[in-house]
């Protein structure tokens, strides 16, 4: 959470669905934090667009957000290491975790945001000690 900005991709529960797909649209993310005033209420992503809207035969001109945001997306809290997001968010089969601080909400992590951290982190990620047997073997011509 460190590294991310604060969140700019925030709209109300009571905005209408094409309000939200243009505001996705101009920050080019796949998801809208749902605030009303300090209160989290939800994520709406393309994924709740495609099937709470699409396959349900839904008009965007009428629908609201609240109406179709995701509202059960797995919690962590601000402390919690890379590891643990990522077995939380594969054991939920999810793409977003919320993050809070207490019970304070604290910002959304995504799937790319943890990948990002492994890749910056790659060498306290991969055993290095593995990846030099590996390169001296390679080395001496065995094949695997």
């Amino acid at each position: 959470m460190q590294s991310k900005n604060t969140p700019f991709n925030q709209i109300t529960s009571d905005k209408l669905v094409i309000e939200a797909l243009q505001l996705l649209n101009s920050v080019n993310l796949s998801y809208l934090i749902v605030m009303d005033g300090e209160e989290f209420r939800g994520i709406f992503s393309e994924r709740d667009y495609t099937r709470n809207v699409i396959l349900k035969g839904r008009a965007s001109t009428e629908t609201k957000v609240g109406e179709v945001m995701s509202t059960d997306i797995p919690m962590v809290e601000v402390t919690d290491t890379v590891e643990q997001c990522m077995n939380k968010m594969n054991s939920y089969r999810t793409r977003y975790l919320l993050a809070y601080d207490d019970e304070k909400f604290k910002g959304v992590i995504t799937i790319h945001d943890l990948l990002r951290e492994v890749i910056s982190a790659k060498e306290n990620v991969f055993d290095h000690s593995i990846t030099h047997q590996l390169i001296e073997n390679d080395e001496s011509g065995k094949i695997y």
